[in-house]
C-alpha cells in the first residue's frame, strides 16, 4: 500500500490522506519511493488552475479528486527498466504521495523522461526527471533550497527575460504582489541583476512589510492599504496573489498608464473572484494576462538553445541563492499527515514566508 493525499477539486480546503494499492511494477517502469518535496505557494496556484492547465492530470486520483504536484527527490527501490537501476536519486515533478511509479523513457546519463501515456498531453518540462548522480546543479547541502526555491525562482527568471524581451512594455517600475513569495523573489532578484533600471515595487500585507524590506530585493515595499498612495508612473504589475480585488486597486489607481498586467500565482485565494484568475471584472488598463512557464521557457530554449539557456538561469540562480540566504529558515516536517496539514495551511494564507517547509514522507 502506498498514501497519497486527495484534494477535492471543488473545495480546495478539503484534503484527505488514503492508501491504496500501488500493485504489480509495470515492464519497463521504476518504482520511486519519495524522499523529500517542499510545500509552496507554487503549489497552490497548481491547485488554482489545476483543470485549466492540466495539473490535475499527471498524478490520477479518483473522480473529483486530484493529487497536488510537488518538486522534490526520490530514491529507485524497484526496477523494470534495463536503464535505471535501483538506489539511484533523481529530482523531478513528484505527487504528494509516499511512492510514484514511472516508465523512463529518452534515457541519458543526466536525466530521463516520464513516457507514462497519460502525461504526455502535458507540457515536457514536467516529465522530464534530473538523475543526481550526474547533474551539475545539484548540491547535497542544498537539496532543501532547490526543492523550495527552485521551480519558483525558474518562473521569475522567465518572466525576467520576457519582459526585458519586450523592453518592460516601456514602463519604468514593476509592481510586484504578494512581494513575500518565493516567485517574487526570484523576479525581483533576476530584474535587479539583469533589469536594474527598471525600478521594483513590492506588495505585501502590512505584517509582512519587515520581512520583504529585510530581503533588500525591492527598491520600495508598501502595503496593501498603500496602494492609492504609490506615484503614478508607466508601470507593468505582475500579480502573485491572484487576489481580484487588490489587482483591480492597481488597475484602477495607474488606470491606462499601466502597461501590462501578468497574472501568475493564486496565494490568497479566497479572494480570487468568481471568475478565478481570469476574472478581469472590466479592470481600467490593459487586460490581465496569464503567465504560463512553461510555455515560456519552450520559447527561450528556440531563442538561445537548451545550453544558453541551462548558463543563463544558473548563473542568475546562484546570486539569488547568495541574495536569500538566511532569509527563510528551513523546517522539515515527517510523513504525509505534515503534508496535507501543510497544504491547508498555506491554502488558508497562514504560512509564514520566513520559513521553507520540507515534507519527507
Amino acid at each position: 500500500m502506498i498514501q497519497q493525499v486527495h484534494v477535492t477539486k471543488d473545495a480546495l480546503d478539503q484534503a484527505a490522506l488514503v492508501e491504496v494499492d500501488n500493485g504489480e511494477l509495470a515492464d519497463g517502469a521504476a518504482r520511486l519511493a519519495i524522499e523529500s518535496f517542499s510545500v509552496t505557494a507554487n503549489n497552490i496556484t497548481y491547485a488554482v488552475v489545476g483543470d485549466g492547465f492540466g495539473y490535475w492530470n499527471f498524478f490520477p486520483a479518483a473522480e473529483g479528486r486530484g493529487i497536488v504536484p510537488m518538486w522534490g527527490h526520490a530514491k529507485v527501490i524497484e526496477s523494470k527498466s534495463d536503464e535505471i537501476a535501483v538506489g539511484e536519486r533523481v529530482y523531478g515533478y513528484l505527487p504528494m504521495a509516499s511512492h510514484l511509479d514511472v516508465i523512463p523513457g529518452k534515457v541519458s546519463e543526466g536525466n530521463f523522461v516520464d513516457t507514462a501515456e497519460h502525461r504526455q498531453p502535458m507540457s515536457p518540462v514536467y516529465n522530464q526527471y534530473t538523475r543526481l548522480a550526474a547533474d551539475p546543479e545539484h548540491d547535497p547541502a542544498r537539496e532543501a533550497e532547490r526543492m523550495i526555491f527552485g521551480p519558483l525562482f525558474k518562473t521569475g527568471f522567465l518572466i525576467e527575460y520576457f519582459m526585458r524581451g519586450e523592453d518592460w512594455f516601456g514602463a519604468e517600475e514593476v509592481i510586484l504582489t504578494s512581494a513575500s513569495s518565493k516567485t517574487a523573489m526570484g523576479l525581483a532578484s533576476v530584474a535587479q541583476q539583469n533589469s536594474p533600471g527598471v525600478k521594483r515595487i513590492g506588495l505585501t500585507s502590512s505584517g509582512n512589510v519587515d520581512f520583504v524590506k529585510e530581503t533588500g530585493l525591492y527598491d520600495a515595499v508598501h502595503s496593501y492599504e498603500e496602494v492609492g498612495l504609490l506615484s503614478i508612473r508607466d508601470s507593468v504589475v505582475v500579480d502573485f496573489a491572484g487576489n481580484a480585488g487588490l489587482l483591480a486597486k492597481v488597475h484602477e489607481h495607474y488606470g491606462d498608464i499601466l502597461k501590462y498586467s501578468c497574472l501568475v500565482g493564486a496565494t490568497h485565494i479566497e479572494e480570487r473572484g468568481s471568475g478565478g484568475m481570469n476574472d478581469d471584472r472590466g479592470l481600467p488598463g490593459p487586460k490581465p494576462t496569464l503567465f504560463f512557464a512553461p510555455d515560456h521557457m519552450v520559447a527561450m530554449f528556440r531563442e538561445v538553445g537548451a545550453e544558453g539557456a541551462a548558463k543563463l538561469a544558473a548563473t542568475a540562480w546562484h546570486s539569488f541563492l547568495e541574495t536569500v540566504a538566511g532569509t527563510v529558515a528551513i523546517e522539515r516536517h515527517q510523513g504525509l499527515e505534515a503534508a496535507r496539514t501543510t497544504y491547508l495551511e498555506m491554502i488558508g494564507g497562514s504560512v509564514d514566508p520566513a520559513k521553507g517547509i520540507v515534507i519527507e514522507p
